[in-house]
This record gives C-alpha cells, structure tokens and sequence, in this order.
C-alpha cells in the first residue's frame, strides 16, 4: 500500500513522540500525568495526530497517520 503523506499538505516527513497528561479531578490537582499518548506530527506543517500508547501497543502508528 502506498503512503498518502500528510492529510493536510502531502508531505511524508513525519515524526512520532510520547507525551504524557493529567487528567480530570485529583489526578489535575496533584499533577498525575497518568494519560500516555504517542503523538504523529508532520514535520512540514506541524499537524498532529494523538493515539492512546496503550491502544497503539504493537502498531505503527506512522501507518495510521499516512493512511
């Protein structure tokens, strides 16, 4: 299958990075970023795709955000 590049301006220069958040109630009052995400950005345009680590385990997400 062949990419299709970014959604918004068809580059396929793309890079993923872990990020972690808070969440809602104590976990945002005590600054618990339990939320694990890996995020698939363009490196062109800067658009960015967020996928939750825990789903994405065993998966190429640069796959997804091409399509």
């Amino acid at each position: 299958m062949k990419q299709q590049g970014c959604m918004k301006c068809g580059s396929t220069n793309a890079a993923q990075k872990e990020i972690a958040t808070t969440g809602t109630g104590l976990s945002k009052m005590f600054d618990i970023q339990h939320n694990q995400f890996l995020v698939v950005y363009c490196k062109n345009c800067g658009y960015s795709e967020f996928y939750n680590k825990q789903a994405a385990r065993g998966s190429n997400v640069l796959d997804l955000f091409f399509g």
